[in-house]
């Protein structure tokens, strides 16, 4: 009961800062640019190169959209998730505002998982109105049967941004400082690409969940082979979460 008390103070703290206001802005746009960037970019190449154009561009359809749509959210919408709650466990203890509420019986489990849950609550339903928007448009602008199971690929990445935030979490629980979490994320991020370098490990590896979303969108690919990779990212979401609350504990408020 404390942890869901606690999140609803965090809810309205993100919304005074205007950090739901600005995922979701962000994420918006995210989905209204993806089939607008696959529909317009032939017809932009031929406007600048005219003539000069070395050959001819395939017509878009609808893999062009998810692609755009799994680039931006890869390449932009993770890090700036990451990058927004970079600070949430940090600032509370360098500003002493969890004193009071710890001394009045606030559990310290209950603001690690407070914290976690409403960056976790941000990210998927900015990455669901991002999602749904560009499906709407890909389903007008490109009406083609070439991208079959768009449901298929967000499952993947949600999970990934969720142990992104948990490394966030756990990063911002570490030092006082205000961009740990997110250079914690960072430092995943790299490490987890380095470890896909091995392809023995590839099926394990977290980060094949933002990967390889386009080929369960087009069907080349089955959900159930990225199972090792999705078990992986919940233990390594628990252990990381644990690891946040055994620090904060240690903390000095």
């Amino acid at each position: 009961m404390t942890t869901w008390l606690f999140a609803r103070k965090e809810l309205v703290v993100a919304w005074r800062r205007h950090r739901v206001l600005l995922v979701g802005a962000l994420f918006l746009l995210f989905g209204l640019q993806s089939p607008l960037i696959a529909k317009l970019t032939p017809d932009l190449m031929r406007s600048v190169l005219g003539s000069d154009l070395p050959l001819k561009l395939p017509t878009p359809t609808s893999v062009d959209s998810w692609t755009q749509f799994y680039k931006n959210l890869t390449q932009l919408g993770l890090f700036l998730v990451a990058l927004v709650f970079s600070n949430t466990v940090s600032q509370a203890v360098s500003r002493g505002t969890l004193v009071n509420l710890v001394t009045k019986g606030l559990p310290r489990y209950a603001v690690i998982l407070a914290k976690y849950l409403v960056a976790a609550g941000l990210w998927l339903s900015a990455l669901l109105m991002s999602f749904g928007v560009t499906w709407a448009y890909t389903r007008y602008y490109f009406p083609d049967d070439l991208t079959p199971h768009v449901w298929r690929g967000l499952l993947p990445l949600a999970l990934f941004g969720l142990l992104l935030l948990a490394l966030t979490v756990l990063g911002s629980a570490l030092t006082r400082s205000s961009f740990t979490g997110f250079l914690a994320a960072a430092a995943g991020f790299v490490t987890l690409s380095l470890i896909g370098l091995i392809p023995a490990a590839h099926r394990f590896d977290p980060l094949s969940l933002a990967q390889d979303n386009l080929a369960l969108v087009t069907g080349s690919k089955a959900l159930h082979t990225f199972v090792p990779a999705m078990g992986l990212s919940v233990a390594l979401i628990v252990i990381c979460l644990g690891l946040a609350i055994w620090r904060l504990n240690r903390t000095k408020l």
